[in-house]
């Protein structure tokens, strides 16, 4: 028999991304937050970042938020472990994937801009590049769980489309 992804393969992968995206976004709205005091005048502090920060910021808190959707809908689907799950669970993913890696590139030109970057600044660029390869990671960890035998065959609520037990389909039935 041969071992595919299963559960606990897929769960790892979901609480690295979850940390990883709510430190992310944490810092990020920090970042934000001064950068608003700043501007406003309410501090002595000057903006934070250099030309793509203004940019960059909005498109991470955006990625985070899809990151956690997809994280949470990911949750359902592993309690639950059925196809129906899975679609919701592999959209989302996709979404979040499409936006960290936006937020990815806003990264590599925010680092090649090099002045004006923060110690934090510099951990949320890192933490966007790190999470472009783990939200791939989860996304295809996904996908091979529904590829594999172990993973929907013998799954309950599965119904097999020519199984005696449920009936004919009622596409063949006459």
């Amino acid at each position: 028999m041969a071992f595919g992804i299963s559960k606990g393969m897929v769960l790892p992968l979901m609480i690295l991304n979850f940390c990883l995206y709510f430190i992310a976004a944490c810092l990020a709205g920090s970042i934000l937050n001064r950068n608003l005091d700043a501007n406003q005048g309410i501090t002595n502090n000057f903006p934070i970042g250099n030309v793509v920060t203004p940019i960059f910021i909005p498109v991470v808190l955006i990625a985070c938020m899809a990151g956690l959707a997809s994280v949470l809908a990911g949750l359902h689907h592993v309690r639950i472990w059925r196809t129906e799950s899975l679609a919701a669970a592999a959209a989302t993913a996709v979404i979040a994937w499409t936006l960290t890696l936006l937020a990815m590139g806003l990264a590599c030109k925010q680092i090649h801009t090099r002045y004006g970057r923060s110690k934090r600044m510099k951990t949320v660029e890192a933490f966007m590049i790190i999470l472009s390869l783990t939200e791939l990671l989860y996304l295809l960890a996904l996908y091979a769980g529904r590829v594999t035998r172990e993973g929907y065959a013998n799954a309950p609520g599965h119904r097999a489309v020519n199984d005696p037990k449920y009936g004919t389909p009622a596409a063949t039935a006459v």
